[in-house]
């Protein structure tokens, strides 16, 4: 049986040779044969020299070039430069235990499923990347989403990276290279909706490496917010709607400060009191909420990183929040390449 692993990069220097000697440790049957695709977004860092160099000591390394440069389109590209009968995603910010494409390949058998993944598990270096990977694992943070729950087996809406058959990409499609996020989110929706299923199992093992900045971690759910809105105008529906209530919490704040300025100006400051009040009183109750889930963090986080994970939380809701709001009032560009594309929606970056 072959084996494809498939890995979309772009300026992975400090990353990628690691990478590569991760996956080239996977634990493999001696019948498997594995072939290793990165596609490239055109990399400018040295990601391109160091997987050129790698290609001698590691035949089964192929670089494609991705001139999308990004995610989806990357994907499509490995994907149809791939041989495999089991194509494995992977993520050159994804540490890997040594049997992971092994399990893939045979919780792939022995549930029948048409996609098959490992939890969403995160770790960060430093004070900042520590409270960022606790907060990652944080039901409340993440919305009760089954791809944060390391314990969690069974069928999902979505999961982390993923493995297939290559005959579901003959009936389900590619990835839409319009997408700039939320690519595997609109695939398995679309996969699920066509009556396919998606399975998450504990022993398919991996951890991913956070932001290491609240900043770029805004901006990272930003983007996320934005191009859920795109799936979800694609398909006229929502695949959960644990994803509505950030936008939510978002517009009716605004609604409601609006709604305050207007009633001052006109001159009803008993209606602006009232609805100043009720504000107060429910951002006192989601920053309670916060602090709450904050603490069950408490028992493996020292004390600097314990005080940024109530913040931590309230940048992911807020910033997925606005994304999905600004992705209402401004839809998304129709594609990386579009030249009128906003690069504050489409520049990926660590």
């Amino acid at each position: 049986m072959k084996i494809s692993i498939i890995v979309p990069c772009r300026n992975e220097k400090r990353y990628i040779g690691k990478f590569l000697d991760s996956v080239a440790s996977q634990e493999l049957d001696p019948c498997w044969e594995m072939e290793i695709l990165v596609a490239d977004g055109m990399s400018d860092d040295g990601t391109r020299e160091e997987l050129i160099s790698r290609t001698a000591n590691l035949p089964a390394l192929r670089m494609i070039d991705n001139p999308g440069r990004v995610v989806s389109t990357g994907l499509n590209a490995a994907i149809g430069a791939s041989n495999g009968d089991i194509i494995v995603r992977m993520d050159a910010h994804t540490t890997y235990a040594s049997d992971y494409v092994r399990q893939c390949a045979k919780i792939l058998n022995e549930t029948g499923a048409d996609n098959v993944g490992g939890p969403w598990v995160a770790r960060g270096k430093g004070v900042i990347g520590s409270a960022i990977a606790a907060a990652f694992q944080s039901p409340f943070c993440a919305g009760g989403g089954k791809a944060h729950d390391p314990a969690y087996e069974g069928e999902v809406d979505t999961v982390y990276l993923g493995c297939w058959r290559r005959s579901i990409f003959e009936s389900a499609g590619y990835f839409d290279p319009t997408l700039v996020r939320n690519q595997d989110d609109e695939f398995n929706f679309r996969l699920l909706r066509q009556g396919g299923r998606v399975w998450q199992s504990p022993r398919i093992r991996s951890s991913y490496v956070v932001r290491a900045s609240i900043g770029r971690l805004f901006r990272q759910y930003m983007q996320y917010g934005y191009w859920k809105v795109a799936v979800i105008r694609k398909h006229g529906a929502v695949a959960s709607w644990r994803h509505a209530v950030p936008p939510l919490f978002v517009a009716s704040t605004l609604l409601a400060l609006v709604s305050v300025a207007g009633a001052l100006e006109t001159g009803m400051p008993a209606v602006a009191q009232a609805v100043a009040t009720l504000l107060t009183a429910v951002w006192l109750l989601y920053l309670a909420a916060c602090v709450w889930a904050a603490l069950s963090c408490c028992y493996f986080l020292k004390l600097p990183s314990l005080l940024l994970v109530p913040v931590i939380i309230f940048v992911h809701h807020i910033a997925y929040g606005t994304g999905f709001v600004l992705g209402l009032i401004k839809p998304a560009a129709s594609g990386a390449g579009d030249p009128n594309r906003n690069e504050l929606f489409t520049s990926l970056s660590r």
